[in-house]
Formats: structure tokens, sequence, C-alpha cells
């Protein structure tokens, strides 16, 4: 059967689940709660208001309650895609559908995507039936180099409303592709540099240079209250990062981070955590030059906290963002990462480097899970069923639409 055959029938397969139920139950399932490192067998798991009640083996849901059958496939918690454009981008191609970026002086550090997120995007509803329950929006870059603007927390529910959380990091980009006609990169540290004293010790009213909107959001950086995402590769920039963080006592993120295997150690020792791209282990720019596949089993075995985003280009920022995350933690788990690690990669581990709870299927939480038809590291594996809050949620998205109108049951 093909893919797009076994996605079809994935919708018939839920259809029968009330979209609208906060309560439900799995039963039958091989539960990756991340409780742990295994799984717990024929597994029931109880949903009751938008949140796990209750994980255990072999339990018998309350009765009267809708019970989705796993039949002994895994089950997971909602996956979580740490860099996406996500409600942001339609069609990388047409401007009018791009609200990413910003342009001109008005607005650096304080550029918030949340005001320009789309829920009814079509690579929203692409990405939720490819188990993508939540994730971290990034801006592109904006006019004030070298600062991006503010990210935003999606969670994939159905509907315009996908705004989990506004401003949950400050990006920056720095290097190549982050140049914005500033020259050197050097401009740009010192750039982010300046900026950063002049909020912290600021001269009078009339020196100065950051708007006031761009200062309220490095005070919060200064504050530790909103982390410092630094978009870059090289590792002579990953290493001024490092310096950065401990200069102005900053929360930082290195998102990209193609070199950073190289100076692991010290990352870890600056508990620095690394948003990477298993799939982007090519050297394709200058910058990334010592790019390697085993590079987030590195990391990890360094004690560096790891999570995986779509960090290569438009098509996977936006139209690939389910199944290329899927795809890049199976790379890395070829490359020597472990399988429990690489799917702690995709759930639990960037909602906590955001600062986010989650993530796990445990008591409390809230219901976001998917049930698959084989393992969900395999690109060609299926969403049978995606919960989000307790809600069993609709699979259809434009290219199943398409396919039952000109392929009708076809396989």
């Amino acid at each position: 059967m093909t893919r797009l055959a076994t996605l079809l029938l994935a919708l018939l397969l839920v259809s029968p689940f009330p979209a609208a139920a906060q309560s439900l139950a799995v039963v039958h399932a091989r539960a990756w709660t991340l409780a742990g490192d295994r799984p717990i067998e024929d597994a029931t798991i109880v949903v009751e208001q938008g949140r796990v009640r209750s994980v255990m083996a072999s339990g018998t849901p309350p009765a009267g309650m809708p019970v989705i059958d796993a039949k002994g496939q895994p089950v997971t918690p909602g996956l979580f895609n740490a860099a996406t454009q996500l409600g942001l981008v339609e069609v990388s191609s047409a401007p009018d559908t791009v609200d990413s970026r910003a342009r001109g002086e008005q607005f650096g550090a304080a550029f918030d995507v949340s005001l320009a997120l789309n829920g009814h995007s079509q690579p929203v509803a692409l990405a939720r039936s490819d188990g993508i329950t939540g994730a971290t929006s990034y801006p592109g870059l904006s006019g004030v180099a070298p600062f991006s603007g503010l990210a935003a927390q999606i969670r994939l529910r159905e509907g315009v409303d996908i705004l989990d959380r506004a401003s949950v990091a400050l990006f920056v980009s720095i290097g190549g592709s982050g140049n914005a006609g500033q020259g050197s990169r050097a401009i740009q540290w010192q750039s982010l540099r300046a900026a950063l004293d002049e909020v912290r010790n600021p001269p009078p009213v009339e020196l100065r240079t950051v708007s006031v909107a761009d200062a309220g959001a490095l005070r919060r950086v200064l504050a530790r209250t909103l982390p410092l995402a630094i978009t870059t590769h090289r590792e002579s920039d990953i290493l001024q990062a490092i310096r950065l963080a401990g200069d102005y006592n900053v929360r930082v993120i290195l998102v990209g981070g193609s070199e950073a295997w190289r100076v692991a150690d010290r990352l870890a020792a600056a508990d620095i955590p690394v948003i990477l791209d298993p799939l982007e282990n090519l050297p394709a720019t200058f910058d990334r030059l010592g790019a390697r596949q085993d590079s987030a089993a590195l990391l990890r075995r360094a004690g560096v906290r790891i999570a995986f985003g779509n960090v290569g280009g438009p098509i996977s920022f936006t139209y690939n963002a389910g199944i290329a995350l899927r795809e890049s933690a199976g790379i890395a788990v070829v490359n020597g990462l472990s399988w429990v690690e690489a799917l702690r990669a995709i759930t639990v581990e960037p909602r906590a480097i955001f600062a986010q709870g989650g993530g796990k299927l445990v008591p409390g939480n809230p219901a976001d899970m998917v049930v698959w038809d084989g393992d969900p590291l395999e690109p060609s594996t299926n969403a049978v069923a995606v919960i989000v809050e307790g809600r069993s949620v609709s699979l259809e998205n434009r290219q199943t639409a398409l396919a039952r109108r000109y392929l009708g049951n076809k396989p």
C-alpha cells in the first residue's frame, strides 16, 4: 500500500472519534511515556479534561468513554519541532504569504511573529497529520541586524488560534547567512554587544540608538526571563556565543550549530543547549565546513541538551516540518544517537529548552499524543490518530483532499 493510500485509510480510522471530546482512552498501546527509557506494553491511556489521567498496563477504560484501539502499535507524546516557521509562511516564494521577516528599522529585537500566526495555513494541517502537535515558530532576519525577533510557541490544535505562548526566545542570526549587509561578522557581534551594553547601562536619551521597543526585549534577556537564541554554525562564532553568555549572564540557546560538536565540552560546561537539524550534515557553506553526520550523538555524549528542528531551508521550515523532523531523528539514530534519546529530542527536550513543561505521557500533563502504524522515526510511517489537548483531531490536509478528489480509492 502506498503512503498516500495509508494516509487516506488513517483518515477513515479516526473519523469515529468525536473531535470535540476532551475525554477518551487509548487501549492496547505500546506507550512511550518517556518517564523512563522503556515503553509500557499493552497500555491503556486515559484522558480526561484534556489531560492525561492515567497510564497503566492492561488497564480498563471508564465505561462509556470513547476508545481508540492502538492495536499494539507505538503511542508517543505529540512531536515538537523546535525550529520552524509554521503559521508564518505559506509559500516562501510568494512575498504576500511570508510573515516571518521584518523590513525597515522600526523593529528588530521586538519584532513579534505571534501577531501574524495563521492556524488555517495549509502547512499547519500537513504538519499536524504528520504527528506534530507543538512547535517553535521563529522569525527570519529583520532590518536591524543581527536581530531576527521574538519567536512564538504554537500548539497545532484545529482552528485559527494556534498560539500557545508568545515571546519564548529572542532570535539573532550571525555568520554568512545573517550578514544583512553589515559586512564582517565582527560587526554582527559588536552590534549585539553594543545593544546589550546600552540597555544594561543606558546613556542619556539623546545618545541612545536602541529603540524603546527593542530595549524592552533586551531587558528581558538581561534579566534571564527571555533566552537568546543565536543562529550560527561556525566554531569561532559558537565560541563567541559561549563568551557572550558568560560576559552578560544570559541564557543562550544555540540554533544550527553545524560545528558545535567541536566545542561540545565547552557547551556542556556553559549549560548551552543546541537545536540542530541532523538532515543538515553536509558542508553546504563555508560556515558549515565541519558539519558531520554524528553531530547529535557527539553533543549528547558530551552532556549537551539537544533538540531537533528544521533549520535547513524554506521547504523544511513549513511543508516538510513533520516528516523531515522524524527523518532527522532517524538519521541521528543511524549515526550513533540512541532511539529513545532521538525521540526525546523531538518531544520532551525542545519544551524543556524553552522552559516549558509537558512532552511526557504522565498524569497531569496535557494530552498531546500520536498513535502510529510503525516506528515514528521512519518517514514512511504514518500517524493513525493525533490527539491535541485531549481531542482527536482531523488528519485532513490539502494533499489528502487532492488525492481523494483525483484518485478516489485507487491505491
